[in-house]
């Protein structure tokens, strides 16, 4: 049997399962181990203050036995290399959270003169704050992506977009953004794709943020953050985090570890009720305007015409409550939670209105999700009873694609 054939590649799904866990036949495991020590024992004093002099010196820390858990951690190791592995990148540096991440690499910057960022809204809340109020130390541009090449100055260190966008779902083309760069590093916040619908590395992003605490656990009980880079920047970014103290706890890590292996599922089985869901919402007169990319995914905003705060306060399948990518759906209103810390303007002139709601759809079925958000959504211009002949006859509201121009909405999907 000819055995010199090098392996297939494996595809994501696979890598999902097994990165980071590769080694754990030959150590007669099958689940990894978690590891909570903060300490580790050393005869040898003069080969520790080698290697601590070391990683003082260009971020490297050797294979060898851990010093302290504040300088690495064998089961926050494993899920950096699984992330790596899924984001296509060099390698993966895990944080208590991704604001703390987020920090890291602005601080990261700033540490080499280079204090000036270029971004595009809508972010994250927290992040745009976090560049806004320039708390760190730095100067944001806020600009159009057609702009952002005409806003890079000698000082500027980043780029930084997400796409899709929080919470409009806003897209963006990274591949001709990154063009745009040059050699300034574009940072995407990849948290509501996952590597499961995009990979950023591939289109030329230097650095991947997640907020770990949503998708990549998936369970709505592990927080942490972690930046998907080359091997340059992860050394950096390590001796940030032993300085400033913002590691992942071990038990995070295995957490965050195990979601990984279960991420192409859950992400490919939201998105599909998503889908489903987004169709519904484009059809019904009680929503003005639908949100949802062309990229596809599990997450969905959509403009009410009536109260959006009675949509909230009416839901009982669907948990009202801020973050996403959880197993069961969440809603929330994005101007009074996860952007409110957004000047009003700013957050209006990115779209983020009053009547936006953003749905973070989980694996419940697609009929008892519709049924609640049915529901809670009220009395519209007619009967919602009559709406399934209705609707044969009556204009729907225009769906839109995030970022895009409006268009007809799909038919209704049945109930």
């Amino acid at each position: 049997m000819d055995t010199s054939r090098a392996p297939r590649a494996r595809t994501l799904a696979t890598e999902a399962v097994h990165a980071g866990r590769d080694d754990l036949a030959g150590l007669g495991l099958h689940a990894p181990p978690i590891d909570l020590s903060t300490t580790y024992p050393s005869h040898d004093s003069r080969a520790e203050a080698a290697r601590v002099d070391a990683f003082a010196a260009d971020g490297v820390l050797d294979q060898g036995t851990p010093v302290y858990a504040r300088l690495g951690n064998p089961t926050v190791a494993r899920f950096e290399t699984a992330l790596a592995r899924l984001e296509g990148t060099a390698d993966a540096v895990a944080f208590a959270s991704g604001m703390a991440a987020l920090t890291a690499v602005l601080l990261a910057r700033t540490a080499a003169g280079l204090r000036h960022v270029v971004a595009v809204r809508p972010l994250y809340g927290c992040s745009d704050h976090l560049l806004t109020a320039g708390l760190l130390g730095g100067e944001v541009t806020w600009v159009d992506p057609a702009g952002v090449a005409d806003a890079i100055r000698p000082d500027t260190g980043l780029v930084m977009v997400e796409s899709p966008a929080n919470p409009t779902l806003a897209e963006i083309d990274l591949r001709a953004l990154a063009h745009s760069c040059g050699a300034v590093p574009l940072l995407v916040d990849n948290t509501f794709a996952t590597p499961v619908l995009q990979r950023p590395a591939g289109s030329g992003a230097r650095l991947v943020l997640h907020s770990a605490t949503k998708y990549l656990g998936g369970h709505g009980d592990v927080m942490g953050g972690i930046v998907a880079c080359d091997e340059e920047s992860a050394r950096t970014l390590r001796q940030i985090r032993f300085a400033t103290g913002g590691v992942l706890h071990p038990l995070a890590g295995y957490l965050l570890l195990r979601g990984l292996s279960t991420l192409p599922v859950r992400v490919r089985a939201a998105s599909a009720t998503a889908a489903v869901l987004a169709e519904r919402l484009g059809r019904d007169p009680r929503v003005s305007r639908v949100h949802y990319p062309e990229l596809g995914g599990a997450m969905i905003a959509f403009e009410t015409v009536g109260d959006p705060h009675a949509v909230i306060g009416a839901v009982r399948l669907v948990t009202p409550a801020v973050s996403l990518g959880s197993v069961d759906t969440l809603i929330q209103h994005p101007a009074s939670i996860s952007h409110r810390i957004v000047a009003e303007d700013d957050r209006r002139g990115s779209g983020v209105g009053d009547r936006l709601l953003r749905l973070s759809v989980g694996l419940e079925d697609a009929d008892d999700l519709w049924d609640d958000l049915d529901r809670a959504l009220g009395p519209g211009p007619m009967d919602v009873r009559t709406l399934a002949t209705g609707l044969a006859t009556a204009a729907p509201p225009a769906r839109t694609p995030a970022g895009g121009t409006p268009e007809p909405a799909p038919r209704r999907a049945g109930r």
